[in-house]
């Protein structure tokens, strides 16, 4: 179970373990990204709210493109917490509960959601590696329920359900600017656009029916 992040501490010095102070720091710095971009959090401001010095910020993320990286594998971390498939369901089922809770993840968590997708075209290698460890991770579930599901998986399957994941990351994202779309809405125009990609890529019938 991925570690529930401490809530910010602005204006104060509170005595935490070094574990602890860590976690409030990459806490407060995915605060942040509800209203900003990545590049925009600098280590003067976490420090600040934190009540620490910059000089400890740097001691446990070495420069502020670690602290960068550490911000953004602490919310990839977090929204595949909450996209991990429930075993106990069938696969169908299962499918459709991931997308169910990562529609809710993302119109929870939109902003954040928005700079770990952003985070594919940084300039910062290693932010472009965790993202892609988050893509896949959900292309890994999802070619491994359509394969219970009677898809074949061949190479090319593998390529179809990587372009599917960048497929609706750009649909969660556009409809975050129309109301009147439902998240029931999203998650069947999401369900149905992997199980036709994966049958267009592999040529091969569900073994389970509709729902």
């Amino acid at each position: 179970m991925a570690p529930a992040l401490q809530g910010p501490s602005r204006g104060r010095r509170t005595r935490l373990t070094p574990a602890e102070r860590r976690q409030q720091l990459l806490a407060l710095g995915v605060d942040r990204l509800v209203d900003r971009p990545l590049e925009s959090i600098s280590v003067e401001e976490l420090a600040s709210a934190a009540g620490v010095s910059p000089g400890l910020v740097f001691y446990y993320f070495g420069s502020r493109q670690g602290l960068h990286l550490q911000i953004v594998r602490t919310a990839r971390d977090a929204m595949l917490h909450a996209t991990e498939p429930d075993p106990a369901l069938p696969p169908r089922e299962r499918f459709h509960d991931v997308l169910t809770r990562f529609v809710a993840y993302v119109q929870q968590h939109d902003a954040t959601f928005f700079s770990i997708v952003r985070g594919a075209s940084s300039g910062d290698p290693e932010v472009r590696r965790t993202v892609q460890h988050a893509r896949d991770v959900l292309s890994r579930h999802a070619v491994g329920i359509l394969a219970e599901l009677g898809v074949t998986t061949t190479p090319l399957v593998d390529v179809a359900v990587r372009a599917w994941i960048s497929l609706a990351e750009q649909a969660l994202v556009d409809a975050a600017n129309h109301d009147t779309i439902t998240p029931a809405e999203l998650v069947a125009f999401l369900e149905r656009s992997a199980l036709a990609t994966a049958r267009a890529a592999s040529g091969t019938p569900l073994t389970e029916p509709a729902r």
